[in-house]
């Protein structure tokens, strides 16, 4: 009986924390949003007026889709002098090949942007051998096509269960709607956290993803590309891409 309360209880507190406004999380020094498509057109200039630091921006999905708001994102983040990151969402049945290439063809980075980012939380109907697999090819390829370590995100579930262990070398960044930090298994330490879906800032309509950086905003600066890494990037055509 006692078990079962527990787990009402548990059900309850994860219902409660997905229906009601996430708040900010005022411990920390650097906060961000994430946005595609669904937030509809952001007012950025007024979304920068309120300390949000950075911003991860949905570029691509699977092999062809490229989100609609992507470009326009993009460009207006850096025009409001916020930090700015793209992410690809991850497909494991598909070729990662082919997934990168798609990304690649959208996202050129300028000095002072974000690493590239993966996000990695559906497994489809893949082995957890194959999306390994695939998940470390498109990183091997991000990483030498932009000469930085990729970010790679997921949930703290999803995490914990399918990449713990395998990735240890990139920077992470957990999905956890709690006021908990994450719980990532090793200890392994987090960069950036989504700890709520669920924001209200001025300039963007309905709700949002709110992120914290476990640092400075110096410490962020450090994680950024710049132009030395332009300087040893060699060109990359698409035909390379795909390979």
């Amino acid at each position: 009986m006692k078990r079962y309360i527990l787990s009402i209880s548990i059900l309850i507190l994860g219902l409660y924390s997905c229906q009601y406004e996430t708040h900010r999380l005022n411990n920390f020094a650097v906060h961000g949003l994430d946005v595609s498509h669904y937030q509809s057109k952001i007012t950025w200039d007024t979304v920068a007026q309120q300390s949000i630091h950075f911003a991860f921006v949905k570029a691509t999905e699977g092999e062809f889709y490229v989100d609609s708001l992507f470009c326009h994102n993009w460009s207006e983040i850096q025009r409001v002098g916020m930090k700015r990151g793209a992410y690809h969402f991850f497909r494991p049945t598909l070729t990662a090949e082919t997934q990168f290439a798609n990304f690649a063809r959208m996202v050129q980075l300028q000095p002072g942007d974000m690493p590239p980012v993966l996000d990695v939380e559906v497994i489809d109907d893949a082995s957890k051998v194959e999306l390994i697999t695939k998940v470390r090819t498109w990183l091997y390829l991000a990483e030498i096509r932009y000469r930085i370590k990729p970010i790679l995100y997921s949930n703290q579930k999803f995490y914990n269960r399918y990449l713990a262990g395998h990735f240890d070398d990139y920077p992470v960044w957990i999905a956890r709607y709690n006021t908990q930090q994450p719980d990532l298994a090793y200890e392994r330490a987090w960069h950036f956290w989504q700890y709520g879906n669920r924001g209200r800032v001025k300039g963007v309509e309905g709700f949002v993803d709110f992120n914290v950086f476990e640092g400075t905003l110096a410490d962020l600066e450090k994680m950024c590309w710049t132009p030395a890494h332009a300087l040893l990037a060699p060109p990359m055509t698409e035909d390379v891409a795909m390979r």
